[in-house]
Order: C-alpha cells, then sequence, then structure tokens
C-alpha cells in the first residue's frame, strides 16, 4: 500500500487529542499538511506528529498535495474549507456540528456526489460495536413504520459552555479556543450544536428519520453566554414525533461518562439503544432481540470515522456510518430548533 497523505486543517484541542492520535496508529499514514491559527501551538503539534508543511494558511495543505483531509475548523468555516478539500481531490472527515447554515450542509452533500468523494462526518458513536449491531437490527429485523422517537443527551460541557473551564481529556498541547465553543457567530449556538448533533447523529441514523418541523425551549443559566439546556419537540417526514433533549453537566472528580440514548417505537416493534447502560435492544412480534454488548463498549471515541477515512483512500470504503447527508439532517433539525428559540414559535422545514 502506498502511503495516505493526509492534511488538517484546523488542529485544535479535539483533533490534537482525538484525531491525529488515531490517524499516527496506521502505519501508511504520512502527514503531510497542518494548518490552525497561532503559530506557537502550530509547531509544536508539527513536531509532534511530523508533518512536512505547518501553516496558518489552510490553502497551503491543499496546495502540499493530500489524499484525505480532516476538516477540524470552527463550524462556522466548515462549508469553505470542506469546499476546499473536495475541489483538491480528497476524501473528508468533517468535525461536527457539520455546517451551521442547512443550505450549506446539503451543497456540501452534493459536492461530494458530484466529485465522487467520500464526506464523513465526525461522528463517533455511530461505529461502535454495539450501535454497529442496533444498525443491523433495525436493517433486518426493524420496528416497523416509525410512530415516535426519544433522543437524551447529558454530557460535561457545563464549564466549557461557561467559559470556566475545558471538558475531559482536552489535550494540553492545544487547550479549547472558548469562542469555539460559546460565540454563537462561530459555534452556531450552545450544547445543541456542541453535542446534540452526535445525539440527533445517532438518533437520525437509527431510525432514518428527518426532522420536518421542532419547537424548542433552551436553558441559559448562570448568564451563559450560549444554551446549557435544550428541550425540543419534532415532527419528522411520515408523520412521526418526537422529543430531543440534553444538557451541560457537572465535572466530577474522574470525569463522567457521557449519558446518551435512543427509544424509538414504530408500528411493529420498539427499539433502545442506551450508550451509558450499554445496552442494545428491539421487541417485535412478542420476542426480544439484545445485542451482545461487555462493559466499556459504550464509551463514546472518534476512532471509526478515522478508520472509515483511510479506508476511503485505500479504495477499500464498504460502509459510511456517518455520511454528509446524515449531517444535513442533523443541521436542519438544528437550524430548526434554534429558530423556534428565537421566534417562539414551531418552526418548519422549508
Amino acid at each position: 500500500m502506498s502511503r495516505i497523505r493526509v492534511g488538517v486543517i484546523g488542529a485544535g484541542s479535539w483533533a490534537v487529542a482525538s484525531h491525529l492520535p488515531n490517524l499516527a496508529l496506521d502505519p501508511d499514514v504520512e502527514f503531510v499538511a497542518v494548518a490552525r491559527k497561532g503559530n506557537e501551538q502550530l509547531q509544536r503539534i508539527k513536531d509532534r506528529f511530523g508533518f512536512a508543511v505547518a501553516s496558518e494558511d489552510y490553502r497551503d495543505v491543499l496546495a502540499a498535495g493530500i489524499d484525505v483531509c480532516v476538516v477540524a475548523s470552527p463550524a462556522s468555516v466548515h462549508h469553505e474549507h470542506v469546499t476546499a478539500a473536495l475541489d483538491a481531490g480528497a476524501h473528508v472527515m468533517c468535525e461536527k456540528p457539520f455546517t451551521i447554515a442547512t443550505d450549506e450542509a446539503w451543497d456540501l452533500v452534493t459536492r461530494a456526489d458530484e466529485r465522487d468523494r467520500q464526506l464523513i462526518i465526525a461522528f463517533g458513536s455511530n461505529y461502535l460495536p454495539m450501535v454497529q449491531q442496533a444498525k443491523q437490527l433495525m436493517t433486518e429485523i426493524g420496528i416497523g413504520t416509525l410512530e415516535q422517537i426519544s433522543i437524551v443527551m447529558s454530557s460535561t460541557t457545563r464549564e466549557l459552555m461557561t467559559n470556566t473551564g475545558s471538558y475531559p481529556n482536552a489535550d494540553p498541547d492545544a487547550i479549547p479556543e472558548q469562542a469555539t465553543w460559546t460565540d454563537p457567530a462561530i459555534s452556531g449556538g450552545g450544547y445543541g450544536q456542541a453535542q446534540l448533533t452526535h445525539a440527533l447523529g445517532l438518533g437520525l441514523w437509527l431510525t432514518d428519520a428527518r426532522v420536518s418541523s421542532a419547537f424548542a425551549y433552551l436553558g441559559s443559566p448562570m448568564d451563559a453566554p450560549v444554551e446549557l439546556h435544550d428541550a425540543v419537540a419534532f415532527r419528522c417526514d411520515g408523520g412521526a414525533v418526537g422529543v430531543l433533549s440534553g444538557g451541560s453537566s457537572h465535572l466530577g472528580a474522574n470525569g463522567n461518562k457521557h449519558a446518551l440514548e435512543v427509544r424509538a417505537i414504530g408500528s411493529a416493534g420498539q427499539l433502545q439503544v442506551d450508550l451509558e447502560r450499554e445496552l442494545v435492544y428491539i421487541f417485535k412480534d412478542g420476542r426480544e432481540y439484545r445485542a451482545d454488548v461487555v462493559d466499556g463498549d459504550g464509551v463514546i471515541h472518534c476512532k471509526g470515522p478515522i478508520d472509515a477515512l483511510l479506508a476511503a483512500a485505500r479504495g477499500d470504503f464498504t460502509a459510511n456510518s456517518s455520511p454528509g447527508e446524515l449531517g444535513a439532517r442533523t443541521v436542519e433539525a438544528l437550524d430548526l430548533a434554534y429558530r423556534s428559540a428565537r421566534t417562539g414559535h414551531a418552526e418548519t422545514r422549508a
């Protein structure tokens, strides 16, 4: 196998803590070029991972000649950066939230299709073996026509969302830039954009649902610059109704395990996927189906999207568990929720 030439646009805290180490596990990876703001941190990252090129201008990454690109810049510039990477011929893994604007998200889906490039969103939970089993059960057994869905998440982002701290396992070489998370012009919002995008990426993937309308309340205690808590009621194409809720929990002494659960009821059965309690369950026609799950299977990490990106470069790509199309559906849902919070009315997809 020839070397896989990797470019990175936006080497922030999570990219340095997760994406770059996961890339480094593959012996075929060649770290070609990296871009981020801040020359001191940029040089540390260059030296640590052995990048040939390090620049504050993302265009230098593309000019270096790459096969794959990790886009982990702020969400407000994802459209610009992913477009450029696709135009350069690279397969792309994009951090969540995919974009802030719905039209930008669908535009990137179209561009990837036109260029025959894989576009992968960093929904790491979708690649966990227990979640893969859940998807297989939904495909092979199913629950009939979707009627109702509940998606619930809590995670240790309270300090991050209030500019008073970081999150567990933040890399000391790239402490999170607070504005990336708490300046709405850059982040698009608070907990919804930071975390519920993960929850939607899981729930909408398992059920193939697409949100058509939403009514939302957002909670911003502690004079937080963005919302810490979200409560959304929504309707999907086909008539199913649902709820989405999530909140910023407190950071414990040893960190806290994220809570993320999806429950769905269909015309013929029901589904439960609980990452915190490590449970995958389908009930249909009087029979129970359970996935084989062991302790630790529900711990969320983001190695799966990186592995998928490298598989695309090798030409042995089989399935995309977090495609751009799914990312666009999450952007739609969050856009409706934030619009509803501003107007005080239910908002409907155009």
